[in-house]
């Protein structure tokens, strides 16, 4: 019996050709591969951005307080279910400063700030930093998430009855 060799399997004019046990490549060029698996090298960073709900309570735009300080309040929620809910430390970002943030009374979810600002802003741009631990392998590991950014406007006070 003659030996089986690819090129016996070939026809007599095929010269070249595939057999029918090869399979074309499935990614012939690196452009080609990295189409196919760019969508799913992305798909970590969409859930670990819908794990954390950030909710900013804070009017956008408040009246000028006489002392300059102002209340912002932000609601929490995370799919996450491996976080330690006592262990979060929510902070308020203005600039290079951090402002950490209280419980509010009643609310679990809940966290507000004072803050004060120089004399004459109208503007401020501001981003919620929220410090946790959650549960894994061992010992609870710790990790932070950024709020979008948001922007309160003071306006000047409405005089009374008007």
């Amino acid at each position: 019996m003659p030996a089986v060799t690819p090129e016996s399997r070939r026809g007599a004019g095929e010269k070249g050709s595939k057999t029918t046990f090869t399979r074309p490549e499935p990614f012939a060029t690196l452009a080609a591969m990295l189409k196919s698996f760019l969508p799913v090298l992305g798909l970590p960073l969409l859930l670990a951005g819908c794990a954390t709900e950030f909710t900013n309570l804070t009017p956008q735009q408040q009246e000028k307080a006489a002392n300059n300080r102002y209340t912002v309040e932000l609601a929490l929620d995370s799919k996450r279910q491996t976080v330690r809910w006592d262990s979060i430390r929510p902070a308020i970002i203005i600039g290079q400063q951090s402002f950490p943030m209280h419980p509010t009374a009643l609310m679990t979810n809940r966290w507000e700030a004072e803050i004060e600002l120089p004399p004459g802003t109208d503007i401020v741009h501001y981003q919620y930093k929220v410090d946790f631990e959650y549960n894994a392998f061992g010992k609870p590991k710790e990790d932070s998430t950024m709020s979008p950014a948001y922007m309160l406007r003071v306006v000047p006070a409405q005089p009374a009855g008007k």
